[in-house]
């Protein structure tokens, strides 16, 4: 095997290399030599490769260039099988027992013919299954996947291929299988009563004409996802049904979600007759079938005379007479008609005895009279119709000639003639009637008819003619049948004939007649000639006595040859005695001619002639209409001659004696048309076929074989079931329905009639219980069983079947039997959970569940479900009593099935923030109770559902100040934004105004849209002076309910709508370019604007104020709450000039708290002022209209304790008022508080007066103030804060004087990395001696939690604290980069002190100085000047130190820059510090005297330790028994008025004072008074104290304690000498002296023991214990705080074993006083 290796120089340049051979022997190619290769040159070098064995063979040959060397491998590989197909397929998706295919394609990718076979699982095959495919074949396999059930397939096909060592691949077969579902739909204008979007499965074509075809479509719906093959099948019917109903389409297939349309014709055969047909659409696999019932009816013509009688009355032989005659078709079908009369050969002719008459046309027929001999002429002619009975028409008129003149036939002897034949009298002559009527053996009736005497017979009364019915009467003429409904008066033999062939034409042998008599008098026949007729009668007249016979012949004279020749004969018979009127002496007695008829045919064809083809059209039915056993049935048929020759035609009668045909024989006149009429009598049920022949043109070439069938029709009704009807288990006293199909499955309408007994007619009924069933129509009928008890029925029930028309020749009717099944049962209904709760729901929000109702019985249920509601909660009853339903049930009544559920669903709507429980109940419907209000007293509890109407809302949990309003503390915030009644209005319900809009809605067309709330807030951001970085305000929203909340600020342009610029107001007012201006600046600004609230979620919001324009800004901005509130919020703010002094009052009035009358100590409250420019500002209280209303005895009720003071920049001042009320009233006062160098302000002080005795003063205090702390939120941070507090407010609440109240306060690190340095400051001196913070400044590592102890310690007057704390934190890597920039910076100052410039005049220009930044650019500067300029450089000194300047900043901030940029050019600025991030904690308290708190307090009173301050004067000099703390709380209102007096009153106070004072101190006898008052013995009565004498007794030991410890060192002198001298004189009685000395011990122990107590009670001594308390359970929190210590652990007991050296005999105790 050779192969080429081909090597191309694909460089620029010439290559050189060479090449070395394959090292195997397998592998050779020419002896190597070198090769030179050009630019794109190339060089074919052959390969040979050898094989000695069947393996694989691998080598290579190498190249070698100059860059180096390259191989290329050689190798030879086994040729081996391999098929390459994919590795998946999907096929597409597929309908239920339907077939998809799909193609991949299998290529022999090897070198081996390969042979391949495939496993396939079901229901995927493959086609073809296995093949056999050549090297580099290609092969395309089908997938066929037909699946069974519906499924998702995912399978591997295998595929096998090889020789001897079988390999295999896979592949995935993906499909997916759905079942299908068809819909039959009518369309509407097809379709009539049938609601609008509902699908129509009945088909009704109406009213159709005979013998046309309509057809219409039908669509069948697929309503799936998979096309859907389907087939049609009719339902299976008995042999003779017509099927009137078609359709072409056996099977199709109907696109995924598409339609099919099925065409249906319909052809009805039989005029009068319902059609009803069933077509039933059957998908594939049987697995869904769709019934479509069609139903139509035949319509035929409508045709009738407008008269039946034509009288011609009288006329002279040789004269005609012509009269109308109308016929009319009523009906819109085409009627063929015909007169059966032959006007060529008979006086009575019309201008068109056949014809087509049109729908709802009548057409005027003109009727010749020409007699032809003196007589009178009656003849009765049938007007034949198709697809119609046949009429008739009698045609009569007299002929007079000179000589004979009979009677004129009139309407009336018609009629009485008809009477008398009935009566039997017309077979007698005239005369003899009349001479009978002479002799009274005839009477005349009332009428003028003749009848016999009433007394013979005198049972039955005479017989009147009635008319019989048309078909009756055509047939039954004695003629066509052996049946006639009169016998013949005059009768012809034979009535048709047939003369055959007549050739040669002189040889036609004559037709003899004969004419019978069958009456009592002589008649004459006179017979009509017809000229130009070949066919004559002889004689033409001619008498016959009665009862006999004549003859007649007819000649038959042709005239050429090979022709047709047919012609009706017509003759009259009449009585002879009516030639003449005069023989008529009765006018009753006139009888009228017969007349009689001969068909006669005949041709002159020869043997070798062949006939006239005959071009006719022959519409016959198929089958005779459907009638009852032994019952006539009648068709008719249409013979048409579309030719232009006579056509004759003759039925062969006696072929088929089964069936009359009439007429038997006759001739059509080109494009005219014959009328037969086929009458059969079927015996039984059995189905009969007739065969007619009928031969036209006298050929038996030419005969047409007519098949029609006919069977009696019985009464056959289907019951379905096998007639067993069903009903499951019914609830006693509830009805159960069920659909129950009767089928009529006859040809003939039937009438039903149910029958149910009597007994079970209350049990059993049914709807309809009687009705037509069209043939072959199924009536689905509606059964209703109520059971009256608890057991199980079986029940009859009968129907009864007859036919529509009530013929007395078939049977009366035919019952069939059903037989009914059922149960009586007893069931409940409960609920699976009885208790549903739905939780909160938001007002007018939509909360949705469902109930679970169970029937455990074993019957269903109709039920029906009424709800009560019940609202309770902070609400008027009577109000909510009227509130319509807040549950709505998706249906209130329903249906459950035995042992089953139902599922109701709710839907709640409350409409109120109240507590909602409906309670459920049901009620089973029964007949009698079908609504409501029948079942209220039967309802059964089911179950009860609550809920809450909550509205969606949300609360400012803390706020925050930064930027210009860092220094408002947050307690002033919260009055600046109104936070606490913004919180307040949030808790109430929206009013309905508010609800307007639900959520954010662009709703306003003007630029201030309309307010909806009733609720007006002021959002102040404060004042600040213009310039100054924003205001910023940090608001936490906090989500407290339980439902999420959606809430938005709008400002106006967020309300407005978009409109076009030729709808806007082009005229704006002041206000609305205010507003304008604000949002196009973007002074305000909120962000989020918008947010969602999870239950439990807080967010914060900034709100911030640009100061870029001076003034006061006002923007109305919307709160919009989704579902909620809508408060309008008014933000303003102030930006003031640099230079102005400026006090913010955020409100021109000012509420102090109530305070009751009679308190003796009325606190101290606080009145804050903001300064909010940027300069200090002074300020002094007006005092004249205070002074205005002092009241009785001038008692100050207001009082301005710091009536003027001065107010930093940026901070808060406060004026301290006391209130003293006197009267249980409202006091207020206009007070003006001047501004020095501003604006003044006057403000409103309002303060109320109660009455404690009737409001409480406890209640009324604690509302004021209740001890709580304010938690913070780390959330809220301002940008750059690195450190928060864990609280930012306290509330100590109420304190009594003298006591300290402690808060523990933690300052968190929140940043990560740097450390923070805080100090606390306190604003005012006055706070400062009543407030400690325990450590004041520190430093807070990152991550660090610092504990901070706020104590509150109020001595004094009582009062009220609002104490804004504040802590500055600072970071402390600012803090050293400040100190060390400040030290620069002074030894620089230090430096420029003592240094200074030497220059010269001829030393260049002046240089500007620099900053220090700008030093490094001094070196380049000093390149470019002289030597001596830059010697001199050297030496230049650094800028000009200079404090920070404060420059008289303009308005604009551009320019500000500009200077400042300027400036700082020039000089080296000092360095700023630091500006630190201001956290601020509120600490608001009550302060009370002693007294007052211990009676209103009692219960806390022991919770607090009053420290009292150590002095080193005894305090006996005090008052022991607190006169005067009495005295002094009796003097405070003059003290209160001290502080409003003037100076030269407090200078006369004074002198007046220190004169009596020092009388006092200068007095002796006061002095020795004080001296005995201390030394008087204790009264024996003290002893008997209660425990208040006894606290201010301990209080007087504890205050006489000093003086007697340092007493006792003196005494004990005077007992040791004592005791010597006492020893001495009783030192001979040992015993003696050992009781002293035990003595003397015991009052030794007690002396210490006294001394201790009076230790213990000393207040330096409490102060030390309560200090140490203090200190302990600090350290303990600090402990806890740093995780050391686990407060909330288990306590652990550990008992130990008594230790011996702790057993110590105690002293014996002293003995008692007594």
């Amino acid at each position: 095997m050779i192969k080429h290796l081909i090597l191309k120089n694909v460089h620029e340049k010439t290559q050189k290399l060479s090449y070395r051979c394959p090292s195997t022997r397998f592998f050779f190619t020419v002896f190597p030599q070198p090769i030179t290769l050009s630019p794109g040159m190339s060089l074919t070098l052959p390969i040979v490769f050898r094989p000695t064995e069947k393996r694989e063979y691998e080598d290579c040959i190498s190249f070698k260039k100059a860059e180096g060397e390259f191989s290329v491998t050689l190798r030879a590989t086994l040729p081996g099988p391999c098929l390459s197909f994919p590795a998946a397929v999907q096929l597409p998706i597929c309908a239920v027992h339907n077939v998809t295919e799909t193609t991949f394609p299998v290529c022999n990718v090897g070198d081996l013919v390969t042979v391949f076979a495939w496993e396939t699982p079901s229901p995927f095959y493959m086609i073809p299954d296995c093949s056999m495919l050549h090297p580099g074949a290609e092969c395309i396999v089908k997938v066929v996947f037909q699946p069974k059930e519906a499924a998702v397939y995912d399978v591997e096909a295998t595929c096998w291929f090889g020789g001897e060592e079988k390999q295999k691949r896979t592949i995935q077969l993906k499909a997916l299988s759905k079942y299908p579902y068809l819909r039959v739909n009518v369309t509407a204008e097809e379709c009539e009563g049938v609601q609008p979007g509902k699908f129509r499965d009945v088909l009704c074509f109406g009213s159709v004409p005979v013998g046309t075809t309509v057809e219409k479509c039908v669509e069948i719906f697929n309503m799936s996802v998979v096309d859907a093959p389907c087939r049609i099948e009719r339902a299976k019917d008995p042999l003779l049904r017509d099927h009137v109903f078609s359709c072409d389409v056996s099977h199709g297939v109907v696109p995924a979600k598409g339609k099919l349309d099925l065409c249906i014709r319909f052809q009805p055969q039989t005029v009068g007759e319902h059609s009803t047909d069933y077509f039933t659409i059957i998908s594939a696999g049987c697995l869904l079938q769709t019934v479509l019932k069609v139903v139509g009816s035949c319509k035929g013509p409508l045709v009738s005379l407008h008269q039946y009688s034509v009288d011609f009355e009288w006329i002279n032989l040789g004269e005609s007479l012509m009269q109308t005659l109308k016929i009319s078709n009523l009906s819109d079908v085409p009627a063929y008609y015909q007169f059966d009369i032959d006007g060529r050969g008979s006086v009575f002719s019309l201008d068109h005895p056949c014809g087509v008459l049109e729908g709802t046309t009548t057409l005027e027929l003109k009727v010749t009279f020409r007699p032809t001999h003196p007589i009178s002429y009656h003849r009765r002619v049938a007007c034949l119709v198709h697809h119609q009975e046949p009429m008739y028409v009698d045609f009569f008129g007299t002929c007079h000639s000179d000589t004979a003149k009979p009677a004129i036939l009139q309407a009336r002897h018609l009629s009485w003639y008809r009477t008398n034949m009935v009566r039997g009298l017309t077979f007698y002559p005239p005369d003899i009637l009349s001479g009978m009527l002479k002799d009274g053996k005839l009477q005349k009736d009332e009428k003028g008819a003749l009848m016999l005497p009433p007394e013979i017979p005198q049972d039955e009364p005479p017989k009147e003619y009635f008319e019989a019915n048309s078909m009756t009467e055509y047939f039954y003429d004695g003629v066509s049948s052996d049946l006639a409904l009169f016998p013949p008066h005059v009768s012809v033999s034979p009535r048709e004939y047939d003369f055959g062939c007549c050739v040669p034409l002189h040889k036609v042998e004559p037709l003899p007649l004969c004419v019978t008599n069958h009456t009592k008098g002589k008649i004459t026949v006179a017979w009509t000639p017809s000229h130009g007729s070949a066919f004559q009668v002889n004689p033409e007249i001619c008498d016959i006595p009665p009862l006999k016979s004549s003859a007649f012949r007819v000649l038959f004279q042709p005239t050429q040859l090979n022709s047709l020749y047919a012609a009706e004969l017509e003759g009259f018979a009449f009585y002879k005695v009516l030639r003449h009127y005069s023989n008529i002496e009765e006018d009753a007695t006139i009888c009228p001619s017969w007349c009689l008829t001969v068909r006669l045919r005949a041709h002159t064809y020869e043997a070798e002639r062949e006939h006239f083809i005959p071009q006719y059209i022959l519409d016959v039915p198929k089958t005779f209409p459907p009638v009852a056993p032994n019952t006539d049935t009648y068709c008719s048929m249409l013979l048409l001659n579309t030719g232009t020759s006579l056509i004759t035609f003759s039925v062969n009668q006696a072929a088929c004696p089964s069936v009359l045909v009439k007429p038997h024989s006759g001739h059509i006149i080109p494009g005219g048309q014959q009328i037969f009429f086929l009458s059969t009598h079927p015996v039984d049920t059995v189905s009969q076929q007739h065969i007619l022949s009928l031969q036209l043109n006298s050929c038996p070439g030419y005969t047409k074989e007519i098949a029609l069938r006919s069977c009696g029709e019985s009464l056959l009704l289907l019951l379905e079931g096998d007639g067993n009807l069903y009903f499951k288990p019914v609830y006693i006293g509830t009805s159960s329905t069920r659909m129950y199909t009767i089928k009529n499955c006859t040809r003939l309408p039937m009438v039903f009639t149910w029958k149910i007994h009597q007994s079970d007619s209350k049990i059993l009924s049914v709807s309809p219980p009687s009705g037509i069933l069209q043939p072959y129509e199924a009536m689905a009928q509606a059964w209703t069983f109520t059971p009256d008890k608890e057991t199980k029925y079986l029940l009859r029930a009968m129907v009864f079947v007859r036919r529509k028309s009530s013929d007395p020749v078939s049977p009366k009717s035919v019952h069939y039997a059903l037989q009914i099944v059922g149960e009586g049962a007893l069931s409940t209904i409960r609920a699976q959970k009885e208790h549903l709760d739905l939780g909160n729901v938001p007002v007018g929000d939509l909360q949705s569940c469902s109930i679970v109702l169970l029937n455990d019985g074993i019957c269903s249920l109709k039920y029906i479900l009424s709800v009560e509601q019940l609202i309770t909660g902070p609400c008027d009853p009577e109000e909510v009593r009227s509130d319509p339903l807040a549950l709505e049930l998706e249906h209130s009544r329903g249906t459950i099935a035995a042992r089953s559920k139902a599922f109701v669903r709710v839907t709640v709507r409350p409409a109120r923030r109240l507590h909602y429980t409906w309670s459920i109940k049901y009620a089973i419907c029964t007949p009698t109770a079908t609504d409501l209000a029948s079942t209220k007293e039967e309802q059964q509890p089911l179950c009860c559902i609550v809920a809450t109407g909550i509205y969606p809302t949300f609360c400012v949990a803390d706020a925050c100040s930064a930027g210009s309003a860092s220094g408002i503390g947050k307690l002033h915030l919260w009055r600046l934004f109104s936070l606490d009644t913004l919180n307040e209005y949030l808790e109430r319900d929206p009013t309905p105004s508010e609800l307007t809009y639900r959520v954010p809605t662009r709703h306003s067309t003007c630029l201030i849209p309309p307010v909806y709330t009733p609720l007006l807030l002021d959002f102040n951001f404060g004042a600040a002076p213009i310039g100054s970085e924003p205001t910023l305000v940090m608001l936490l929203l906090v989500n407290k309910g339980v439902v999420p909340v959606e809430w938005a600020f709008l400002f106006p342009s967020d309300q407005k709508m978009d409109m076009e610029h030729w709808a806007e107001d082009a005229e704006l007012s002041p206000h609305e370019l205010h507003q304008m201006r604000i949002q196009d600046n973007q002074l305000f600004s909120v962000s989020p604007k918008s947010g969602k609230l999870l239950p439990g979620q807080e967010e914060s919001v900034q709100l911030s104020h640009r100061h870029d324009f001076i003034g006061t800004d006002h923007l109305p901005v919307l709160l919009k709450v989704s579902y909620g509130h809508e408060i309008l919020l008014n933000f303003s703010g102030v930006t003031v000039e640099q230079d102005r002094r400026y006090i913010h009052f955020a409100s021109t009035k000012h509420l102090f708290t109530p305070i009751a009358i009679g308190t003796s100590q009325p606190p101290t409250q606080i009145y804050e002022l903001y300064n909010g420019g940027s300069m200090p500002v002074m300020f002094e209280v007006q005092l004249d209209n205070i002074v205005r209303i002092q009241e009785n005895f001038q008692h100050p009720v207001f009082v301005c304790l710091t009536p003027r003071g001065e107010i930093p920049p940026g901070t808060t001042g406060h004026i301290e008022w006391i209130f003293s009320p006197l009267e249980a009233r409202t006091y207020l006062v206009d007070v003006l508080i001047h501004i020095l160098g501003g604006e003044s302000a006057l403000i409103t002080f309002q303060g109320v007066g109660y009455d404690p005795n009737t409001t409480g003063e406890t209640a009324t205090i604690s509302e004021v103030l209740s001890p709580s702390v304010f938690p913070g939120s780390t959330q809220l941070t301002v940008p750059g804060q690195a450190a928060t507090l864990s609280h930012h407010r306290i509330c100590l609440g109420n304190i009594p004087d003298c006591a300290k109240a402690s808060r523990l306060v933690f300052l968190n690190s929140i940043s990560e990395s740097k450390a923070v340095v805080f100090t606390w400051r306190i604003s005012t001196c006055k706070d400062k001696k009543v407030l400690q913070i325990a450590p004041e400044s520190g430093v807070v590592q990152p991550g660090e939690s610092i504990p901070c102890f706020i104590t509150l310690q109020p001595s004094g007057s009582a009062s009220f604290y609002s104490i804004d704390l504040v802590c500055e934190v600072y970071i402390q890597d600012s803090l050293i980069r400040y100190e060390r920039d400040l030290q620069e910076w002074e030894r620089e100052k230090e430096r420029q002190a003592v240094e200074f410039t030497i220059t010269e005049k001829d030393l260049g220009t002046k240089k500007k100085p620099k900053s220090p930044a700008g030093r490094s650019s001094d070196s380049t500067e000093t390149e470019n000047l002289p030597e001596s300029s830059a010697v001199i450089r050297k030496y230049k000194t650094l800028p000009p130190i200079k404090n920070h300047p404060m420059p008289n900043l303009p308005a604009g901030h551009f320019q500000r820059r500009l200077l400042l940029d300027k400036e700082a050019s020039r000089v080296w600025v000092k360095p700023e510090p630091p500006k630190p991030i201001l956290l601020h904690l509120g600490v608001t308290a009550r302060s009370y005297s002693v007294e007052d708190f211990f009676s209103n307090f009692t219960s806390e009173f022991p919770k607090y330790f009053l420290s009292r301050p150590y002095s080193d004067q005894p305090l006996e000099s005090q008052s022991v028994d607190g006169s005067r703390d009495r005295d002094s709380m009796d003097i405070d209102p003059k003290w209160l008025s001290l502080a409003a007096a003037s100076k030269q009153e407090l200078q006369i106070v004074t002198d007046i004072l220190t004169v009596v004072i020092r009388g006092v101190l200068e007095n002796t006898q006061f002095h020795d008074a004080v001296r005995r008052s201390l030394d008087e013995p204790i009264p024996y009565f003290s002893q008997f104290r209660c425990e208040e004498s006894a606290e201010l007794r301990d209080r007087r030991q504890c205050s006489t304690v000093p003086s007697r410890v340092s007493a006792t060192p003196d005494l004990y002198p005077e007992k040791d000498g004592g005791r010597k001298e006492m020893r001495q004189e009783i030192s001979p009685n040992n015993d003696l002296l050992e009781s002293w000395e035990r003595m003397s011990e015991i009052l030794h122990h007690k002396q210490l023991r006294k001394q201790k107590e009076m230790m213990s009670r000393q207040p330096a001594f409490a102060n030390l214990v309560e200090l140490v308390l203090e200190n302990m359970l600090q350290n303990i929190l600090i402990e806890a705080s740093c995780g050391e210590v686990v407060l909330t652990a288990r306590p652990r007991v550990i008992a130990l074993p008594p230790s011996p050296s702790r057993r110590i005999a105690n002293p014996a105790p002293p003995p008692s006083r007594a």
